[in-house]
């Protein structure tokens, strides 16, 4: 295709990257280098009955003109990264010459709330992610050898978990699991325990909110493995039966291979949504156990203790953009290889 030809056809899918995309992140970028002004404080004379005395008072006025001259806040450069809220360096190298052992050191950087966010994240991830490929690709291969009457109707109800709100789904599933819900009030009963609770238990919540990330996600790759199998050269097939293949065999040496491109994008698409999982942790309500980098952005930016803190969120998503990016280098790298070979 000439260079010209190429361009025409690129330059608004670049405009739209460049508006949409490039610079946003820029924007987050500035803006996680700079940290709320604080607030003006001038000292005034109060006088009373009882004589005058100087109190320090906060200036509204000189407060507001200082925001609306320097909306971006003071310059901080790196220090909302290394923070305790954040990558907690001096937190890390306090810990480092504790001592105590391994278990002392993991146990204190774990209680720190970025490495709390970000051990569930990457828990949730790497669970998540195999388990809905696997999950996928067998229903993909169920479904397409059942009878044409039936394949119709359980094809719409295998869509259902990926049709239904991320949020709403998470809500019915944890009312579900509450000591009132079919599911929690049946573990009681079998375990005679009435106080067995899936909500009080940090493992069990981890576990609770997996289980929904593979039902949530799995009909996605259900859905492009199935319309890649319908793809697959039905003569290979039948020589590799003919050849006395068994149908497991069939699959590992014919299938999978045809639908390798299909569990890289899978892959790809999974690893940047569970990274940045943000619904269930809402939905089950399970901050107190689990939370993601998704949510302590979330959380900077409802300003819960009465100021949006702008900055902490902006550092935030900088470092979530960054490990999604470090996730996804191995196999984006890897595709680049394949196809470099193959030309």
């Amino acid at each position: 295709m000439p260079h010209r030809t190429f361009l025409t056809f690129i330059w608004p899918s670049a405009l739209a990257m460049l508006l949409f995309i490039a610079l946003p992140i820029i924007s987050v970028g500035v803006q996680s280098l700079h940290i709320e002004h604080e607030q003006v404080v001038e000292t005034v004379k109060n006088c009373g009955p009882f004589g005058c005395k100087e109190v320090e008072v906060i200036n509204a006025d000189a407060t507001a003109q200082l925001q609306a001259d320097k909306p971006l806040g003071r310059f901080n450069g790196l220090g909302t990264y290394t923070n305790r809220n954040h990558l907690a360096f001096e937190e890390i190298s306090a810990a480092m010459q504790a001592g105590g052992g391994p278990g002392a050191f993991f146990g204190a950087v774990f209680n720190l709330p970025f490495y709390k966010a970000l051990a569930f994240t990457l828990t949730y991830t790497f669970v998540v992610t195999p388990f809905v490929l696997i999950l996928g690709f067998f229903i993909a291969l169920s479904v397409n050898r059942l009878p044409g009457v039936v394949k119709g109707p359980t094809i719409f109800v295998s869509l259902l978990p990926m049709i239904v709100t991320p949020l709403i789904g998470s809500l019915i599933l944890f009312w579900m699991i509450d000591s009132r819900g079919i599911i929690g009030g049946t573990l009681q009963l079998i375990f005679d325990d009435p106080d067995l609770s899936l909500k009080a238990s940090p493992a069990l919540t981890w576990i609770t909110l997996i289980i929904y990330g593979v039902w949530h996600h799995a009909p996605f790759a259900f859905v492009v493995f199935y319309a890649g199998l319908q793809t697959v050269p039905k003569d290979t097939l039948e020589s590799a039966m003919i050849d006395g293949a068994s149908r497991w065999q069939s699959v590992v040496h014919v299938v999978l291979p045809h639908l390798a491109p299909l569990v890289v994008f899978i892959a790809l698409i999974q690893l940047m949504d569970n990274f940045r999982v943000f619904e269930p942790v809402v939905g089950f309500n399970a901050e107190a156990n689990a939370t993601s980098l998704s949510w302590i952005i979330y959380n900077d930016l409802r300003g819960s203790d009465g100021a949006t803190l702008f900055s902490s969120a902006a550092a935030t998503s900088m470092l979530t953009i960054t490990g999604v990016c470090i996730l996804l280098a191995p196999v984006v790298l890897r595709t680049w290889r394949d196809n470099r070979q193959r030309a």
